[in-house]
């Protein structure tokens, strides 16, 4: 639940990543970008937070995947980027394969706050951390959650779903990681088993 500020972080990722592929060490990468403010932030904890959010994200993609992030076309590393917070945050996974996935599949591509509260509501009877948090918390997870999948561009500013067209070398570099990734896009059963099978 740790993503109560900041969004998708585009180009943050993007210079962390550079230096990454640069440093091959993420202790060597976190140094720099707090030693050189390379994220320009404006005080030190703040740098600090965005610097653990980012690495925290991207240290769970793999080679491949990181290569394509600095190299692939917007679209591409707006779907990367997506990945790594999904692989980061379980709640976000599990909103973004039983939520909009689903409602994707069911035709339904209106995504609500209200489909947001039913769903942490439902997850909350699972996990009594969830219970625990007060109502400004809750808010603002649901604020952040909205706004990091528009920005992924998984959901319009409008609030309606975006089927998800993957390229060649996207596909590629989910398959090589793990097929079950695909589920957190909005996308059919049948466009998976065909590129599992190109």
């Amino acid at each position: 639940m740790s993503f109560t500020s900041g969004g998708l972080l585009f180009n943050e990722s993007l210079r962390v990543a550079e230096i990454y592929l640069e440093k091959k060490d993420w202790n060597l990468v976190r140094d720099k970008v707090l030693k050189n403010n390379i994220l320009q932030a404006r005080t030190e904890s703040s740098l600090k937070k965005i610097t653990r959010y980012v690495i925290s994200r991207l240290m769970l993609l793999t080679a491949d995947q990181l290569k394509l992030l600095i190299n692939g076309s917007r679209q591409e590393q707006n779907f990367l980027l997506w990945l790594g917070v999904c692989k980061r945050h379980e709640f976000i996974k599990d909103f973004a394969v039983e939520i909009i996935r689903e409602k994707y599949l069911r035709f339904n591509y209106e995504l609500t706050q209200h489909d947001y509260d039913i769903f942490y509501n439902h997850k909350s009877e699972w996990h009594s951390e969830l219970e625990k948090l007060n109502e400004t918390t809750r808010k603002k997870l649901r604020q952040v959650l909205f706004r990091i999948i528009r920005e992924a561009e998984v959901v319009t500013g409008e609030g309606m779903i975006v089927p998800v067209f993957f390229t060649g070398g996207l596909t590629k570099v989910i398959i090589k990681d793990n097929v079950s990734w695909f589920n957190i896009y909005p996308i059919s059963g049948l466009d998976i088993a065909k590129w599992v099978k190109q």
